[in-house]
């Protein structure tokens, strides 16, 4: 099965009729879209009531995807707010019980930083992640050019399978070392991950920019490439039984549309979801 959505519900303006309370956001969503990412869970473990409201707010077979908190992937330079890794971990695969018991946990999702680059000591790390995480799916995004170049490509892939990585394949401006290449294989065979970063390099590696994060993911799809990639997203079916594809290109609110776009482009209409507002006029 193909599974369409974006990344993180709140700022999806498309998808809502009028004004809304942002406690009912996730309800309207999913009357859109069969999956979502949570992205809060980057920034704070989320507290168990939250995933468990979040469950309580979308259809019987919708599925999360839950973004590994920032602590566990190396982006907080701070401190971690615990005792050691093995607690933040803990804490994570804690907050996760919601989502399993219903049914409804995709996969969490390592998404590792542009100076996590390919050596032995990261190499380690990710072990040891997988490790600690047991049996749950877990899909690796990398963010720096080294581990898939040439002379490492084919390693790094045979890294991911023997370690049961899901694979998350990224369409990502190609700016340096701070971006991947596209590759298009599935590791698992149940189970893979495709997210949609937008092709903006002007705004992809401008950091000193105040507004960076603002303009980071500004980019629309057109229908030659969203057609494109519903080609390569048919084959990639066949080699995996469970495709989700993610939106994050919503610096200027296009993910949804664009989301929309590619459903359109893949003949997909979902039987199971929410029902939707009804528009006061």
């Amino acid at each position: 099965m193909i599974y369409i959505g974006v990344t993180g519900w709140g700022d999806q303006d498309s998808l809502y009729p009028g004004p809304i309370s942002p406690r009912d956001k996730l309800k309207e969503y999913a009357a859109h879209f069969p999956t979502v990412e949570v992205d809060a869970a980057f920034y704070a473990i989320q507290p168990k009531r939250n995933a468990a409201k979040w469950v309580n707010d979308t259809p019987s077979s919708f599925q999360f995807i839950v973004k590994a908190y920032q602590g566990m992937t190396g982006h907080q330079r701070d401190e971690i707010p615990f005792a050691s890794k093995q607690e933040m971990f803990c804490a994570f695969k804690e907050s996760l019980e919601p989502y399993i018991e219903a049914n409804k946990f995709a996969m969490a999702l390592f998404q590792f930083p542009p100076w996590f680059d390919c050596k032995r000591e990261n190499v380690e790390y990710l072990r040891w992640c997988k490790k600690e995480m047991g049996d749950l799916s877990c899909a690796l995004e990398f963010r720096h050019q080294s581990w898939f170049l040439p002379k490492y490509r084919q390693q790094t892939l045979d890294f991911m399978k023997k370690e049961k990585w899901i694979h998350s394949i990224c369409d990502e401006p190609q700016s340096g070392e701070g971006s991947i290449p596209t590759i298009l294989e599935a590791i698992d065979s149940e189970k893979l991950l495709i997210r949609f970063h937008g092709r903006n390099v002007h705004g992809w590696q401008k950091r000193q920019d105040a507004d960076w994060r603002e303009v980071r993911y500004l980019y629309r799809y057109n229908q030659q490439e969203l057609q494109e990639w519903a080609e390569a997203i048919r084959k990639l079916a066949h080699d995996s039984k469970n495709v989700y594809v993610l939106f994050n290109n919503n610096s200027g609110g296009d993910a949804a549309d664009n989301a929309k776009e590619m459903m359109n482009l893949l003949e997909l209409e979902y039987e199971d979801l929410a029902p939707r507002q009804l528009d006061l006029f």
